[in-house]
């Protein structure tokens, strides 16, 4: 398991990606070529990844991301260190946090 910030990455096996996650739309770059992962609200810095591949991300502030890298990549962000991420797929999960009354995506 990787983790950066608020963002989650779990390696899985291909054969354990579900099938609707191939139903799902990619997920467009931002105009640095960049997989955006989530996006620091108060900072506007990105939690991101670079390198070939595709995101796939459910509905709704919980649903999770599918990550393909066919080659590897690195996620990336402006206050942390780089990490490096073997080829294969990924599930990507915000970390959720718990106020009186609701469960929340955290904020960074």
């Amino acid at each position: 398991m990787y983790r950066q910030g608020d963002v989650l990455i779990v390696p899985v096996e291909e054969s354990a990606v579900p099938p609707r996650a191939a139903e799902l739309a990619v997920r467009p770059r931002d105009a640095r070529g960049r997989m955006v992962l989530a996006l620091g609200e108060v900072t506007g810095h990105a939690h991101a990844v670079v390198g070939p591949g595709e995101l796939r991300r459910e509905a709704g502030p919980f649903g999770a991301g599918w990550l393909r890298l066919p080659e590897g990549g690195r996620v990336v962000h402006e206050e942390h260190a780089a990490i490096p991420l073997p080829k294969g797929w990924y599930r990507v999960v915000r970390q959720r946090e718990y106020v009186p009354g609701a469960v929340r995506v955290v904020a960074d």
